[in-house]
């Protein structure tokens, strides 16, 4: 296994908890800590059983919910696998852009209470079907977002992008027109959701919002969930006024009598976008890449630093 060959193992086996003697000596011997999805929290308490500490390689995406502030004051270096994880979720989005697109999946729904074949009216019901020359807006400069503009490129479609951090020259190297956010939501057959979960853009997409968006657009989100007032969106769904792709909701999941859950021209998954069963071997493989990377002395790849904690995912 590569990862013995890179690191001298404390403990053979993945641990769900600290404060055990046998992890305790784990801890207390250890110079970096190889952690995943459902690490618990590394705090103060947990960092005083470390002295020997220096980095914290996370084989997942995220290191917000379990990762304190200590970890950064004591100079401990942290990286995460994001970056691997940004590659099946850019890839659902772009499956949804095209099958949403072709309003797949009302068709598909109005298909299996007919069974018979479809007809120019179901066609017709919207004012464009298919990707031709659409236009997609993308909200969020995320690693994810960042992915999905480059799989865009695919398609014969205009892309807008949101991002109140990047610069109207960094849209435009991405290939994308840099809009404000209530133009993007006006202007866009299509719009999909990869900004973070923060204080400030939870409940970004609002009813106002919500309502700007053209008769017959598609809203994607495979984000987190507390982005979107939830009631704006399911009055918008259930109007039939626009067609949805959530592979997150809020909450999630939703309660068994909501009426998302039956709509023909809403598509929900269960939190599926990011990285499944053969696909986490890349975030495995990111990790070890990283771990190598540090004992030999050399600047990690895919590093999070604590001021870019408040406005990523």
């Amino acid at each position: 296994m590569r990862l013995e060959d890179v690191a001298d193992l404390q403990l053979p086996y993945g641990v769900s908890a600290f404060g055990t003697p046998e992890v305790d000596a784990a801890l207390a011997a250890s110079e970096v800590l190889l952690t995943g999805w459902g690490c618990p929290p590394i705090d103060e308490k947990v960092l005083g059983r470390a002295p020997r500490l220096r980095a914290v390689i996370h084989a997942a995406g995220t290191v917000k919910p379990f990762l304190s502030p200590e970890v950064y004051e004591r100079g401990i270096a942290v990286s995460s696998a994001a970056a691997a994880n940004a590659v099946p979720v850019a890839e659902f989005t772009l499956a949804a852009v095209i099958l949403g697109a072709k309003r797949a999946f009302p068709l598909a729904s109005l298909y299996r209470q007919r069974r018979t074949g479809r007809t120019d009216d179901d066609l017709r019901s919207h004012h464009w079907l298919g990707t031709n020359g659409l236009t997609v807006g993308v909200i969020g400069a995320s690693r994810i977002g960042r992915r999905v503009i480059e799989l865009l490129r695919v398609l014969d479609v205009r892309v807008l992008l949101h991002d109140p951090y990047l610069t109207t020259a960094e849209a435009e190297l991405l290939g994308a027109e840099p809009v404000d956010l209530d133009s993007l939501m006006a202007r866009s057959d299509a719009v999909t959701v990869h900004a973070p979960d923060t204080e400030e853009t939870r409940g970004l997409l609002d009813a106002r919002r919500l309502g700007l968006m053209r008769p017959g657009a598609l809203f994607i989100n495979t984000s987190r969930g507390r982005l979107v007032d939830t009631e704006a969106l399911t009055r918008e769904l259930v109007s039939g006024r626009i067609d949805a792709v959530l592979d997150v909701t809020d909450p999630e999941p939703l309660p068994a009598g909501h009426p998302l859950w039956g709509l023909p021209n809403v598509f929900l998954t269960p939190h599926l976008a990011g990285a499944q069963g053969n696909e986490i071997g890349r975030l495995g493989a990111l990790a070890v890449d990283e771990l190598d990377r540090f004992a030999r002395g050399l600047p990690l790849n895919h590093p999070v630093l604590a001021d870019e904690l408040e406005r990523i995912a």
